[in-house]
Parts: structure tokens; sequence; C-alpha cells
């Protein structure tokens, strides 16, 4: 490049990143594609379908926040959803087209942007939506509530607001936020160390629920498409990371005029827990 001609400062986020103070997620979510598959894709069609209760989305305008991969973009406009999506993070932006433009090239029903759940500026230009999506992303933003708050202004009246937020733990949620600061502070070599034995602990986890499911008779928990490993590097490399408990989300809900129609919990252990709340009349007054 000649020395004079100019440069783009880097982005917020990019610093971010380079600071240690965010997880790059969309760098882990381009590896992600290399696995999609017809099954996967298939996979989240179907849980969009049993968590919003629906067999389709036709007729349907549907946001989602933090499109990370743009599986659930995909699986939304394969159920016939008006689709706009947008991310933080430049990487996971350049995910999600991507998929548009393998599965649905040219889709003027498709919009793919970057952007921030708390830019509010740029909310108050989306319009209302009949379904606003974000799985496993508020508690990343390092304002959760604040990312909470404005994500039921996209909410059009009598529309759902579907999300997923990290289970408080206590103690073992403690020890994780050091784990993940760490993971992003840690130079390639011990990023591939912390993962490795988060790997191991996921495994043996896995093997003893298992086996409390065999003994049990319990089904296994259906998957959402998603791949283990890039599970494990998103779950160790998410940072920011807040928590909370059911009953604080299901109460900020109706603070809001949001009432709960469809709730999945991860029964106290590590995970997030999910929420379809729909916004009330009341909320519209």
């Amino acid at each position: 490049m000649p020395a004079n001609e100019p440069t783009s400062p880097p982005s917020d986020h990019a610093v971010e990143v380079a600071a240690g103070e965010r997880f790059a997620f969309g760098e882990n979510w381009r590896r992600f594609l290399e696995l999609l598959d017809d099954d996967r894709i298939a996979a989240a069609e179907d849980s969009l379908r049993t968590m919003l209760e629906v067999d389709d989305l036709r007729g349907k305008r549907f946001c989602d926040i933090g499109s990370g991969s743009g599986l659930f973009s995909l699986a939304a406009r394969n159920l016939d959803a008006t689709v706009h999506s947008f991310d933080y993070d430049p990487d996971s932006v350049a995910c999600t087209a991507e998929l548009r433009r393998r599965y649905h090239p040219g889709d003027p029903d498709w919009a793919v942007e970057e952007g921030s759940v708390l830019d509010a500026p740029y909310l108050a230009g989306l319009g209302t939506f009949d379904v606003v999506y974000s799985w496993g992303v508020l508690h990343h933003t390092g304002h959760m509530y604040d990312a909470i708050d404005a994500a039921t202004t996209l909410v059009a009246p009598g529309g759902q607001l579907f999300i997923a937020i990290y289970n408080d733990q206590g103690v073992a949620t403690k020890m994780w936020s050091q784990v993940k600061r760490r993971y992003n502070r840690a130079g390639p070599g011990g990023k591939q160390l912390i993962v490795g034995g988060c790997l191991v602990h996921t495994v043996a986890t896995t093997v003893a629920g298992d086996g409390y499911r065999i003994a049990t008779h319990q089904p296994r928990k259906t998957r959402r498409g998603m791949d283990p490993r890039r599970d494990v590097v998103d779950w160790v490399g998410g940072w920011p990371f807040e928590v909370a408990r059911p009953e604080e989300i299901l109460a900020f809900g109706r603070s809001r005029r949001f009432g709960l129609e469809r709730m999945t919990t991860c029964g106290g252990r590590q995970g997030c827990n999910e929420f379809v709340l729909r916004r009330t009349a009341e909320a519209t007054a």
C-alpha cells in the first residue's frame, strides 16, 4: 500500500478483540460453515417450528439479532419469513451473507447488515417484527439487560421475542468467567490448551449424562443443528459474559409487558435457558 494512501481506523470490535475484551465469534462461525449440511439446516428449522409452535413463518417479519453463522436466519427464510439479520462482528456478518449467497442468492426478502443491538439510532430505523430472535447473544454484549430491553422495542404488537440466556450457576459461573477471561487474553497455544481441557470436561459430562439418561429412560435432548466442537469454543471464548436465573428474565419480561409462551431450561446446569415471550396488548398502549 502506498505510504500516502489513507487507511481506515480499526473498528471498535477489532480493538476489543485485540485487547482480549471480546471473543471473535465470527472467526469460529466461519469454521462451522465448512460443516454445514442439509441435516443441520433441517434441525435448525425444526427448532424454530417447535419453540414458536408454528408450521412455517409465511407472512412474518423475522429479525435475527446477532446472526452469527447465519444458520437460523437461513432456517427462518426457508420457513418463508422475510428476514433481517444483523451482527456486531464483521466476520459473522460475512458468514450470514455467505449463507444467503449459497441458498438464496439475490433474495430481496433477506437483508444482512452490520449493526449493534445497543445502537439505538440503528434499531430505530428497522421498524418492528413479528418474531425477534436472539439465541445466546444478548449476554455477550457487556450490557445484557440493556440489550434485552432494546430487543423488546423491535417486537411488533402481538409479536414474539425468542431469546436464550446463560443460566446463573452461582460459584460455577464465577469459575467459568475466569476461564473465559484467561482464554481471551491467552496466545494461540494457551487458547488450544484451554479448549482442549474444556473438551475433556465436556466429553466426561456428556458420558455421565448419557448414563443417567439411559438409566432413567429419558430421551436425548434434540440438537439445534450446531457442532459440538464449535459450541465448546464458543462457550469457552464467549466474552463479555453475563447470566441470569429464569425467574429474573421472566420478571424483566413482565416489566415490559411480555408474557411467557414457552420456556426450556437447562435444568440448573451449564447452558442457556430459552424463552419465547409474547408482547401483550398493554405493551402497545
